[in-house]
C-alpha cells in the first residue's frame, strides 16, 4: 500500500533528480564572471561563463533559466570541442527541461548521446523526460475521462428530470 502512495505522490512531485540553484550561488558566479572578465585568461574566462550558465539552468527562477538557455545557445556554435559542446547542449537541453519544452530538450539530448551513447547524465535526462510526457499523457486523459463522464451524468440527469 506504501509503494502505491509513493508512485501517486512521484506522479505529482516532478520526479527529475536535477539539482537545484540558489539566487546566492548565481550571484557568486555573477561576480566570478565579472572578476574574470577584468583580469583572467580567456580559459578562465569560459569557465566561469560555463559555471553561470549551469546555475542560470538549474535555477527555479524562469527568467534565469531563460538567460541561461541565451547564453549557451550563443556560445554552443564557436565551441570546436566535441566533449564541451555536449556539454553545452546537454546543459541547454536542462534549461529546456525545466522551461516545460520537453521536445526540444530530448531532441538536445539525442545529439549529445550521438557524441557519447553511454553518458549516464544525458540517459538520466532523457528518461525523466518520457517519464513526463508519460505522465502528462495520463494526467490528460484522467482529465478528459472525468469532464466526459461530468457531461455523461449531467445529460443522464436531464433526461431523468425529463420523464
Amino acid at each position: 500500500m506504501s509503494h502505491f502512495f509513493q508512485s501517486v505522490t512521484s506522479i505529482f512531485s516532478g520526479g527529475d533528480q536535477l539539482p537545484w540553484c540558489s539566487r546566492d550561488v548565481i550571484a557568486g558566479c555573477e561576480k566570478e564572471v565579472t572578476e574574470a572578465a577584468n583580469d583572467s585568461s580567456d580559459e578562465a574566462k569560459n569557465e566561469s561563463i560555463m559555471r553561470l550558465s549551469w546555475a542560470l539552468v538549474h535555477s527555479r527562477q524562469s527568467d534565469d533559466v531563460q538567460r541561461g538557455i541565451a547564453m549557451l545557445e550563443a556560445s554552443v556554435d564557436n565551441t570546436s570541442s566535441p566533449l564541451k559542446r555536449r556539454e553545452k547542449q546537454y546543459l541547454i537541453a536542462v534549461g529546456y527541461y525545466r522551461s516545460g519544452d520537453f521536445a526540444r530538450s530530448r531532441q538536445l539530448l539525442e545529439q549529445c548521446l550521438e557524441i557519447a551513447p553511454d553518458w549516464r547524465q544525458a540517459l538520466s535526462l532523457k528518461k525523466a523526460i518520457e517519464d513526463r510526457i508519460t505522465k502528462d499523457g495520463v494526467i490528460g486523459i484522467g482529465i478528459t475521462a472525468a469532464a466526459v463522464a461530468l457531461i455523461a451524468g449531467g445529460i443522464a440527469a436531464a433526461l431523468i428530470r425529463k420523464k
